[in-house]
């Protein structure tokens, strides 16, 4: 059944009403529907559509529709119905009868599904920020065990300076707070509720819409309904949200997996959350860390989909809004499912500590110090920079660590070089000594991770 076909003689081609179906999709819509119904049906009360019995047993027959539901939501698919909308109409007059045609009095499937969108992205932002915070939490969790452990930073994928590995989890806390923010401010400028604009300029029944979207958990009303039934500008902010994070996810991915590449090996990664090779016996694969990364291609296609649906849209609702769901409902999903996987990569994380330790030390990563030594010996920058590079050139073409050359060859570069340099160079002077806001020394991290621990109530 459709919930129009009045003016029309003639049947819908099969073809077409399969190709017209939102069903297959949108049925996922169902309780949002179901609670919206029922809120516009105390509206409809106070307009005087319906007595206050006929809408008590409206709400009853919708709260007995959603318990079928939530015992078998895929029961929805096995209607012909057109729209999760019609198959919410079609089962209410199945259970009271021509009462149930009363429902839609006043209201448009364009604010219906407006509506039930906007509904099912305030509760499904609010699944997504409870993971990210979890994530958080891991990160801390891990950096606080591994706070110590010293590790190569990395710029153009060189060994740069060394940094600890919860310096490292912190980044990524840093970039899972901006994502956080991000979805707070969608969430704010989608709790509007467009419910009672009609099809596009408004009902012309006498509807308390600011009463009708503080029912529903909403801040206020739209101001416009022109606006309102073709908004979809919440849909491109989640979805751009997603992209910025799942962006951040497949960093961490990408890290993780040069980092437990035989030629790193800074990490070892649960065979819980790997898998072998079907010809190699030898392969342990990061599976976890490369779909996250892979699936990141798939959120942003999503984001340039809807894009483009939208860009060429006259006012007001167009069918080709329809089109707006199966991008979205998959890219929270997605998106969920990799923060999920994130926790558990990190849950499950071995660090080889001591390797981690050797390969800060061989890629020279403290020739910075020597330089900043040079300086409080009264040396400019630029010339302690050209120094400690002949220094480095020296170490390279010896093959030592900087920390196993002679005096000697350090003076041949500078007299000013005394043996208190070799205390100067150790790993541990190094990350000591950036003690700047935000810095990487010991006393810095740990103030950040009890920092972090408070906020995100870590006991």
């Amino acid at each position: 059944m459709s919930l129009w076909g009045g003016r029309f003689l003639d049947e819908s081609d099969k073809l077409f009403k399969k190709f017209n179906t939102s069903l297959s999709f949108d049925y996922i819509l169902a309780k949002e529907d179901i609670f919206a119904s029922i809120s516009w049906s105390k509206s409809l009360v106070e307009t005087g559509v319906l007595t206050k019995k006929e809408q008590k047993k409206i709400e009853l027959a919708l709260v007995s529709l959603k318990k079928e539901v939530d015992k078998n939501p895929s029961q929805i698919l096995e209607s012909d119905c057109e729209d999760i909308h019609s198959w919410v109409e079609v089962n209410l007059i199945k259970k009271i009868g021509e009462l149930g045609k009363k429902l839609h009095t006043g209201r448009s499937r364009n604010d219906q599904i407006a509506t039930d969108l906007k509904l099912w992205c305030k509760n499904n932002i609010q699944i997504v920020l409870k993971n990210i915070l979890n994530l958080q939490k891991k990160f801390i969790l891990s950096a606080e065990l591994n706070y110590n452990v010293i590790m190569p930073g990395y710029t153009h994928l060189q060994r740069a300076q060394p940094i600890t590995f919860a310096y490292w989890c912190l980044a990524y806390v840093e970039m899972l707070k901006r994502d956080f923010s991000r979805l707070e401010d969608t969430l704010k400028r989608l709790d509007i509720s467009p419910l009672g604009s009609g099809a596009l300029s408004g009902t012309a029944w006498n509807i308390n819409r600011k009463k009708l979207a503080l029912s529903m958990g909403f801040s206020c009303a739209t101001k416009n309904a022109l606006d309102s039934v073709s908004d979809r500008d919440y849909i491109v902010e989640l979805l751009a949200s997603a992209s910025i994070s799942m962006m951040h996810l497949s960093r961490f991915s990408e890290d993780l997996i040069f980092f437990n590449s035989t030629e790193a090996n800074f990490v070892e990664l649960s065979d819980s959350i790997t898998s072998g090779s079907s010809l190699m016996p030898q392969k342990k694969n990061p599976d976890a860390l490369e779909l996250i990364r892979g699936k990141c291609s798939s959120v942003y296609g999503s984001l340039f989909s809807i894009l483009v649906l939208l860009k060429g849209l006259p006012l007001s609702y167009n069918k080709d809004m329809q089109e707006d769901k199966k991008n979205l409902f998959d890219t929270i999903k997605t998106w969920n499912n990799s923060l999920l996987m994130a926790n558990l990569i990190l849950k499950k994380i071995k660090l080889n500590r001591l390797i981690c330790y050797q390969a800060a030390e061989q890629g020279y990563s403290n020739a910075t110090e020597v330089a900043d030594y040079l300086v409080k010996k009264g040396i400019t920058f630029r010339e302690a920079h050209h120094i400690s590079g002949k220094i480095v050139l020296k170490a390279i073409n010896d093959q030592k660590a900087l920390k196993d050359l002679a005096l000697s060859d350090f003076q041949k570069y500078s007299l000013l070089i005394e043996n208190d340099i070799y205390d100067h160079i150790t790993l541990e002077a190094c990350i000591k000594k950036r003690e700047s806001k935000g810095g990487v020394a010991f006393n810095q991290v740990k103030k950040a991770i009890i920092r972090e621990k408070i906020r995100l109530n870590i006991v």
